[in-house]
């Protein structure tokens, strides 16, 4: 969805002049409010576009959401000077940073959008019936995915289905996180019904059935809904199209988006806007639908290195070495390292590192194989994938083995290692028991997904920082860990947010 207008506002402008006791209504006929805007097929496909639009802030996938899922993995730690960055991954963060404030800020308003969308979108007379059900689908999946995030972030969340034209009178308390999951279900449930498998044209890229599923079916996973999730990730096994592109690498750059591996990916282009760099506030029609990450993650002196991959995840690479005798070649698709050959930005590691050969940077999602000198103008029009077929693969492997069925997990987990043509060792894990494949399906994953953010969901859903053994093992694994606190695997609600609402209570271990 190379979308070069994906813009929407939505605003009330009213003007008043004292005179004594009487007072004059300026309000301009012609200006769109949410009571006049929903008119014709297209303003709804403008609504829903401006929900895609709340995952381009700085508090979304511009910048904040990438850095609170990878920095407090055992993949990834944070050299960052600033301490908004470092003090999250070593879960040191306070009560009011705006790491937590601009989480909250910007996936609330995604939310916002999309309870907008749903309050209307059944009042109108469409032209076009399918349009109608598919931006609906669209609109119930992004709402899911803004509260998929923010229960996983915060665990202890207000509940908001409902569009209020007067949002400052409005303070909710929080529900369980049962009854935000509860809804998440739902949303993306009714989403896969109404959604099209697949787009093409300027559409590539607006949510798919096949991302409704892979996304309930995850959801479905974090609570240990083992057969409910294997269903859902079962159907998305059997659409067509879906399958592992032939190069992993292909994965992360600009020129493989969008391939048969992606089920849901934030779609960013320099070519799209212009080039204001959009952190905050509404939108502008100069702004950029660029992101951030590459030059946050990137290595000293091509990016800000505020992000790091740890050396155990190096090593964890080295352990098993491909059937020709070399490394799995995820770790050279994934971090920069000293290696003969290896190039970022078009210059040799041996001559940028000379001094600290011992160097290793993040390659992901960089553009260190492109034309560019470096990062540094901050426009990344790269796609941030937060669904491929590979996780779809492997979470179904997990639950099959929470399932008994051991024969399946190890076919698809070998599935996935055929790729980066590692030994068949397929009837080798068939005979696992169910917790040897767990340690298994743990290093295995850990190795496909490294520095995509999704290592610490998987350590707090396995229960491992609640486990002293597991925890010593992460406290080996990344130092940064010495320094957590029960209660800080998830985000404090920000300070800011309480002062306002006061029904709203702080998170443990705060």
């Amino acid at each position: 969805m190379k979308i070069k207008k994906i813009l929407f506002t939505v605003a009330v402008a009213v003007s008043g002049i004292s005179c004594g006791k009487d007072y004059l209504d300026l309000t301009n006929p012609n200006q769109q409010t949410t009571a006049t805007f929903w008119k014709t097929d297209n303003d709804a496909v403008m609504a829903v576009n401006a929900v895609y639009q709340s995952l381009y802030y700085d508090g979304t996938f511009m910048r904040f959401a990438q850095c609170a899922l990878d920095l407090r993995g055992d993949d990834m730690m944070s050299p960052s000077p600033w301490d908004v960055l470092s003090n999250t991954g070593s879960f040191k963060l306070f009560n009011n940073t705006i790491m937590q404030q601009w989480l909250w800020i910007a996936f609330y308003g995604g939310v916002t959008r999309s309870n907008f969308v749903l309050s209307n979108i059944d009042k109108m007379s469409f032209k076009d019936q399918n349009l109608r059900n598919r931006l609906k689908g669209e609109a119930l999946f992004l709402r899911g995915l803004n509260y998929y995030y923010l229960v996983t972030f915060f665990n202890n969340i207000p509940l908001i289905t409902k569009f209020y034209e007067n949002s400052s009178e409005y303070f909710p308390s929080q529900v369980t996180p049962e009854e935000v999951w509860t809804q998440v279900y739902s949303d993306f449930d009714e989403a896969s019904k109404l959604l099209p498998a697949s787009y093409s044209g300027v559409d590539l890229g607006r949510a798919t059935k096949g991302a409704a599923l892979a996304f309930l079916g995850k959801s479905y996973l974090f609570n240990k809904k083992y057969d409910l999730a294997s269903a859902k990730f079962k159907e998305v096994m059997n659409i067509s199209g879906y399958d592992l592109v032939a190069n992993y690498g292909d994965n992360f750059t600009e020129a493989g988006e969008n391939n048969k591996e992606s089920i849901f990916e934030i779609q960013f282009s320099r070519d799209a806007g212009g080039i204001t760099l959009g952190w905050i506030s509404s939108p502008g029609a100069d702004w950029s639908k660029t992101t951030a990450r590459a030059i946050t993650f990137a290595p000293a002196p091509f990016g800000w290195n505020d992000a790091a991959p740890t050396q155990w995840i190096v090593d964890e690479f080295k352990k098993e070495k491909t059937k020709t005798g070399d490394d799995d070649p995820r770790l050279k698709a994934t971090v920069y390292y000293n290696y003969p050959g290896c190039k970022l930005y078009g210059q040799s590691f041996q001559t940028v590192y000379a001094a600290d050969l011992n160097k290793i940077g993040v390659k992901k999602y960089g553009n260190g194989d492109g034309s560019v000198p470096d990062e540094k103008d901050w426009r990344s029009g790269i796609n941030e994938r937060l669904m491929r077929f590979s996780d779809v693969l492997l979470m179904y492997a997990e639950c099959q083995n929470e399932l008994e069925n051991r024969a399946e997990c190890a076919k698809q987990i070998q599935r996935v290692r055929n790729r980066a043509n590692l030994p068949d060792r397929e009837a080798e894990f068939a005979a696992l028991t169910q917790a040897d494949m767990r340690e298994r399906i743990a290093h295995e994953r850990a190795l496909e997904f490294a520095l995509e953010g999704h290592r610490f969901d998987d350590i707090r859903r396995w229960g491992w920082l609640l486990n002293p053994t597991k925890l010593t093992e992460l406290k080996a694994h990344d130092p940064e860990f010495n320094s957590y606190v029960p209660g800080r695997e998830f985000f404090s609600i920000p300070q800011a947010e309480i002062d306002v609402n006061k029904n709203l209570k702080q998170n443990s271990g705060y």
